[in-house]
């Protein structure tokens, strides 16, 4: 069993930055990739940005080159820093751990962008 703790979303100014961490205690034998979606409200849950375990990133196009992701060199962390925050980018956002096996979630963190 996977377990996902989630943390750093806020409340941010348009052109602000956070960044979101995410804990996994997952079996890196059997990982697949390591992503972050988010949810606003009466929208689908859509992908924001995703690392495999060979490190290759893929990044939507409405966060390209605004967002990061990365990870701690066991898998045990992900990261997601995120700059240049639009109101647009305001969503519940979840970790994704992805093995073999399953797809595991995370609660979600909040992240407003107003003014």
């Amino acid at each position: 069993q996977v377990q996902l703790v989630e943390s750093g979303g806020g409340l941010v100014q348009p052109g602000g930055s956070l960044r979101l961490s995410c804990t996994a205690s997952v079996n890196v034998g059997s990982l697949v990739a390591m992503g972050w979606y988010r949810q606003a409200p009466a929208k689908q849950r859509e992908l924001v940005a995703v690392i495999n375990r060979g490190g290759a990133t893929h990044y939507a196009d409405t966060v390209m080159g605004r967002f990061t992701i990365s990870r701690d060199y066991d898998w045990s962390t992900v990261y997601l820093q995120m700059n240049g925050l639009k109101p647009e980018d305001t969503a519940v956002y979840y970790c994704n751990v992805r093995t073999y096996q399953d797809d595991y979630w995370g609660q979600g963190t909040q992240v407003t962008v107003s003014s």
